[in-house]
């Protein structure tokens, strides 16, 4: 009997990479509108790809008109350079994340995918070189929603339409390395665990409340215990 629908993040939560991520959202802009915006400098913590990418052109001066104009290309240029540039010395896994994966995929009870503000081509290709996309049948994505906290509804569709269960937001837990990942789960109730392996120190996630908080994920029995019992 299915019990838990465990959502993970990527960035900073399963995996880190190297400064190609900017670099190749960077060429794409410059590519397609001809400027960086402020790409170079901007926050991507925590937030959706296609927000990223209006935030840093407005800098630039371009309205959304001229944004939306170009922005199927922008992006499908962003993940094709991210496929071809991208190479296993540029990924990172966080501490535990494999073993914690592992484990949580042969239970039974608990149900796999992922929440991010990723666009799925650029998420599925930075989980491509480290092999960790078969952990993920599903997922919700920038491509989904412009807003983060509406990822989760759909995610619970999507686990729905893949395992016939519809999960209340009590079953839900959201795993995180960022205060978005906590306000999404706020959105609809669910469960946030959050992880202090991105840019945000324990303190900073401490401050916004999170149902529970990790360091890092190394003992993976104790973030299982947590994932069943939160």
């Amino acid at each position: 009997m299915l019990k838990k629908l465990v959502l993970f993040d990527i960035d900073g939560t399963l995996l880190l990479t190297s400064n190609i991520n900017r670099q190749t959202l960077i060429d794409a802009l410059v590519a397609v509108y001809g400027t960086e915006g402020s790409a170079r400098s901007h926050s991507f913590a925590g937030k959706m790809d296609s927000v990223i990418i209006y935030e840093v052109l407005k800098q630039a001066g371009l309205n959304d008109d001229h944004i939306t104009e170009k922005f199927t290309t922008v992006k499908q240029t962003y993940i094709d350079l991210l496929r071809t540039q991208l190479r296993p010395e540029d990924v990172m896994l966080m501490k535990g994340i494999p073993e914690l994966l592992l484990a949580l995929s042969e239970k039974k009870d608990v149900v796999l995918g992922l929440l991010t503000g990723n666009f799925e081509g650029s998420g599925r290709n930075k989980l491509e070189l480290p092999a960790l996309n078969h952990f993920f049948p599903f997922g919700a994505f920038a491509d989904d929603a412009y807003h983060r906290n509406e990822l989760p509804a759909i995610a619970i569709q999507r686990a729905y339409a893949m395992t016939g269960k519809k999960f209340k937001a009590e079953e839900v837990v959201i795993i995180g390395d960022t205060e978005h990942d906590i306000n999404c789960a706020r959105a609809i109730q669910a469960r946030c665990i959050a992880v202090a392996t991105g840019t945000y120190s324990v303190e900073q996630l401490s401050a916004h409340c999170p149902d529970a908080l990790f360091g890092d994920f190394s003992d993976t029995e104790q973030v299982i215990d947590c994932i069943e019992n939160i």
